[in-house]
């Protein structure tokens, strides 16, 4: 039972969150907060990039860029609830495998929300953790 709740415990990708928390140190007004079951970075309150429960990354870009995003490969729409949104897309661990390739998707999220209007009220934020690097497994 308590090897069952440990692995429930642990539903995003810790290494993937960490890899993201050193692609975002210096951005400003950035926030970690568990959502959908996975962790979410958030720039003043605007869901910008995820690690997945699902493994991999959820990714929020400009919605009029989705055609194009799909086109690359590792990439799908995300889907909630049977629904598919343009703007919200998820790509797979193996889209991820390098800092470049990673990179790319956190700046392609950081230009797109940093369009949007800062949120007012946001609650149950938190800064970015400075945890350590997961050991390897």
């Amino acid at each position: 039972m308590a090897a069952q709740y440990a692995r429930d415990a642990m539903v995003y990708d810790e290494e993937l969150a960490y890899r993201l928390r050193e692609l975002l140190a210096g951005e400003k007004g950035i926030a970690e907060k568990t959502m959908f079951g996975g962790l979410a970075f958030l720039v003043e309150g605007n869901m910008a990039i995820s690690a997945s429960r699902n493994g991999g990354l959820l990714v929020r870009i400009d919605p009029a860029d989705s055609e194009a995003a799909l086109a690359r490969p590792h990439v799908a729409l995300m889907e909630m609830g049977g629904r598919t949104m343009a703007g919200w897309i998820t790509v797979s661990p193996e889209g991820l495998r390098t800092k470049r390739q990673l990179a790319q998707w956190v700046d392609r999220a950081l230009t797109f929300v940093k369009t949007l209007p800062p949120k007012q009220g946001t609650t149950g934020s938190k800064s970015p953790s400075s945890r350590t690097r997961p050991s390897a497994r």
